[in-house]
């Protein structure tokens, strides 16, 4: 049993998380995210914690971002996008149980003060950023992480909030290749 509660954007997103644990979820109704059900995240928040688990997609990222602005201690969970697609559909529900599992394994709480361990010289140096396969690098490492794919501006971010060490980083780029 998951002690937080997992917030998802769906119904058919709350049925795979129940195929893949046992936890209580919560549904935004996607972009439909309004004060009430914010109410009802933040009130979860306060009493057992909550992960967002969102689609690997732009509403999915809009959502996750209205959650942090207005809930400040959640944990974040991401699916690679390859790993949550199915004829062409992007989803949570399209994720493998095991798949949901690791997401949520590795769920990560953004730190308060964002750390400024990394800069763009660190990306540039990893090769993350500035080369024709950075973006593959980005998604493959940024899967070891735990922190989803990203731009690179977006991936130095949540290497920052999201408090990666630098031997956390070096150890999942070495896996990537």
């Amino acid at each position: 049993m998951i002690k937080e509660i997992i917030v998802v954007e769906g119904k058919s997103d709350i049925s795979a998380v129940k195929r893949a644990v046992d936890a209580q979820v919560i549904a935004t109704s996607g972009l439909g995210l309004n004060k009430d059900i914010i109410s009802v995240i933040k009130k979860a928040s306060k009493n057992r914690g909550v992960i967002v688990l969102t689609d690997p997609d732009f509403p999915g990222k809009k959502i996750r971002y209205m959650l942090s602005a207005e809930i400040g201690n959640c944990k974040h969970a991401f699916i690679p996008r390859d790993k949550a697609k199915k004829n062409g559909n992007i989803g949570v529900e399209n994720a493998s149980p095991k798949d949901i599992r690791e997401a949520l394994k590795n769920a990560r709480a953004e730190i308060s003060k964002s750390q400024e361990e990394f800069t763009l010289n660190d990306m540039l140096y990893y090769k993350l950023v500035g080369n024709k396969n950075a973006s593959k690098i980005r998604a493959a490492v940024g899967d070891e992480l735990g922190i989803g794919y990203c731009s690179a501006k977006q991936f130095l971010k949540r290497l920052n909030s999201f408090g990666i060490t630098r031997e956390e980083l070096e150890k999942a780029i070495k896996k990537s290749y």
